[in-house]
């Protein structure tokens, strides 16, 4: 079984023994065996009024949806254009209204390669990842091929690849009409560019992207900075509390222990202090 590595490559740590890979069972969502031949809606995770997740199939990869009256934040696009465009008419179907902002967690194929399914919508992104994106278009196609992404579905997004067209640096809040989200740059960590979206509520909601996984360890690649991981984990938890509800980029929703707890495996895994 080929497990999930976004970077293959002599620097990459190996992974959890289960991960996901060619040849694995397709996860089937939180509607469990059979959630996707159900409805749309069924397979999306309702987290607070206006906010919901899913868990894809092939790489268990969360996408999340944000509704307000002013408009809908989807965070991740999928891996493919395909799966962006499934994507799209799902949170039409969930909301009622079409997704107008984009904000991708890292650079990772599994995470970005749907972006081009949504035209005209603003796209956020940890500063310096559209160079990234842009610039590595041979690694992301290594990537998704050696994850077992088809050529076709691969060039194809590849060569309408959409980059961020909104830079974060720091904090900056994103106003949906009447609700406002919160998007932090929380890298180097998982990868050069990590990014995280805080959807205030009586109980917050955070979507993590891959510096929190829940469905074994998280992974290192070669664009990871370890040394920093556990520090941008501190901020999270900052940034979310004790109750609010963490969303990983691959898993279930955990809470602040959990996140508390992986921050500390992290540290003895790549011997950081503190």
């Amino acid at each position: 079984m080929t497990a999930r590595n976004e970077n293959p490559g002599p620097e990459t740590v190996p992974v959890r023994p289960d991960d996901r890979g060619p040849g694995r069972p397709e996860h089937p969502g939180p509607g469990g065996p059979g959630a996707d031949a159900a409805a749309p809606p069924a397979r999306w995770e309702h987290l607070a009024p206006g906010v919901a997740r899913r868990r894809l199939p092939g790489w268990d990869a969360t996408v999340g949806a944000i509704a307000g009256d002013g408009g809908t934040l989807l965070v991740d696009s999928g891996s493919s254009l395909r799966e962006g465009a499934g994507i799209r008419r799902e949170v039409v179907e969930l909301f009622g209204r079409p997704v107008t902002h984009v904000a991708l967690t890292h650079g990772h194929f599994d995470h970005v390669l749907g972006t081009a399914a949504f035209a005209g919508v603003r796209v956020y992104g940890a500063v310096g990842l559209a160079g990234r994106l842009a610039e590595g278009r041979e690694a992301l196609r290594g990537g998704a091929l050696a994850q077992g992404l088809s050529p076709h579905d691969t060039d194809e997004a590849l060569d309408v690849l959409v980059v961020p067209d909104h830079p974060v640096s720091g904090e900056l809040t994103l106003t949906l009409g009447e609700r406002e989200v919160l998007l932090a740059n929380l890298g180097p960590a998982h990868s050069g560019h990590d990014l995280v979206v805080c959807v205030p509520g009586e109980r917050e909601v955070v979507f993590c992207g891959d510096l929190v996984e829940e469905s074994g360890e998280p992974q290192a690649g070669r664009d990871a900075v370890p040394a920093r991981w556990p520090a941008a984990l501190d901020r999270l938890l900052e940034l979310g509390g004790e109750d609010a509800r963490y969303v990983p980029g691959h898993g279930a929703v955990v809470d602040a222990d959990f996140v508390r707890a992986q921050r500390d495996q992290l540290a003895r895994r790549f011997g950081v202090g503190g």
